[in-house]
């Protein structure tokens, strides 16, 4: 396995495409597109995140996020299923079939160590992971930056590594952006 440093990434949100109410009202479950640029500021990835609830109450209106590749032709999605306390996602590949799943922990919380996302083959093997990194406590407490590390199997597709990447921005979206926050995300 690998683990992947995008750090030579841009990602950048489309704050153009979302008005100031739906930032305040929705929060982090708020639509959003977001283009991931190479060093040239070529768009080599776009996400697309349409407006859905983080309830279980509502099963019918769960988290999504369609990946393109280059932009305009769609690669893969990742899509959250419906379950009671344990977080899980599928990751479908661009005709729509599960290929890999990522079962999270009970709690996405953690003090003083990495929070891990299991990504597992179809037959339930674990075949990497997605960790939210722990960065200290005054990191942890007084910002609300986050680092994230994607393991995955080296000869993974990699139309599949980029919806990896997608489904991390998921993660993050739905557990660690904090609300209080989100007037300021147009400093992103």
């Amino acid at each position: 396995s690998l683990i992947v440093n995008f750090s030579w990434l841009k990602y950048q949100p489309f704050l153009s495409q979302i008005d100031c109410c739906t930032r305040n009202c929705f929060g982090s479950i708020r639509p959003y597109e977001m283009k991931v640029l190479d060093i040239h500021q070529n768009e080599i990835i776009h996400f697309y995140r349409p407006l859905a609830c983080s309830s279980c109450c509502f099963p019918c209106c769960l988290q999504s996020i369609e990946v393109s590749a280059p932009p305009g032709q769609v690669i893969g999605h990742i899509e959250q299923e419906w379950t009671l306390c344990y977080p899980h996602y599928s990751i479908k590949n661009h005709m729509g079939e599960t290929v890999l799943r990522i079962e999270g922990p009970l709690c996405t919380f953690s003090c003083g160590g990495d929070v891990d996302f299991n990504i597992l083959s179809l037959d339930g093997t674990k075949v990497g992971k997605i960790s939210k990194q722990w960065s200290g406590l005054a990191r942890e407490l007084f910002t609300d930056t986050d680092y994230f590390g994607i393991n995955f199997p080296m000869d993974l597709d990699v139309r599949m590594k980029a919806v990896m990447l997608g489904a991390c921005m998921l993660v993050n979206s739905m557990f660690y952006e904090r609300d209080r926050n989100r007037n300021s995300s147009s400093d992103n």
